[in-house]
């Protein structure tokens, strides 16, 4: 028996005029769910994290304190990273898109994007070197028109083996992007 109310993406009838809570397009969401690859990677550092964490506790009672508030520290570090990780993608909202990467965020008010698009191109494996033949939802800006960025592709962490999620992610940032651009 499905459990609509527990899914974000269960669908709304269209006589539904009711403005939902979280309907706020002033907020800043992302267009689809983080992917298996990284909720996994995200789930395998907390689970190191809480074994740190134990470690950090044995220390502190058996050895010196300055020594488990090191391992306790190295504990954040990991907490954080993972935090930082499920938060990676791409952001929309009424004022621009937001590209966030693990160690850099930036943002781009729809006036300074020229198009988003779905091409064919090379595009990398989980981020690694390893390049293969994928598809990529770049984004053309005004000031840059020759160069496109790649904000999605079909071999990141939230599409891989999932070609339905990618194309449904790639037509709703592309809707925010011609709802919203102006100029």
């Amino acid at each position: 028996m499905p459990l609509p109310f527990l899914t974000a993406d269960r669908a709304f009838e269209a006589a539904d005029d009711v403005a939902l809570p979280f309907d706020d397009r002033e907020r800043w969401r992302r267009p689809y769910r983080p992917g298996p690859w990284r909720v996994g990677a995200a789930a395998l550092a907390l689970l190191l994290a809480s074994y740190v964490l134990f470690a950090a506790v044995i220390i502190a009672l058996t050895g010196s304190v300055s020594e488990a508030g090191a391992v306790f520290g190295c504990s954040l570090v990991v907490i954080a990273a993972a935090l930082r990780l499920l938060r990676v993608g791409v952001w929309v909202s009424d004022r621009g898109l937001r590209h966030v990467s693990f160690l850099r965020t930036r943002t781009l008010p729809w006036e300074r994007v020229l198009a988003v698009r779905t091409a064919q191109q090379p595009v990398r494996w989980l981020g690694l070197p390893r390049t293969v033949q994928g598809e990529a939802l770049t984004l053309v800006r005004r000031e840059r028109p020759a160069e496109a960025t790649p904000l999605l592709t079909t071999h990141g962490a939230d599409f891989l083996a999932r070609p339905e999620a990618f194309d449904r992610a790639a037509d709703a940032v592309e809707a925010w992007a011609s709802e919203n651009r102006r100029g």
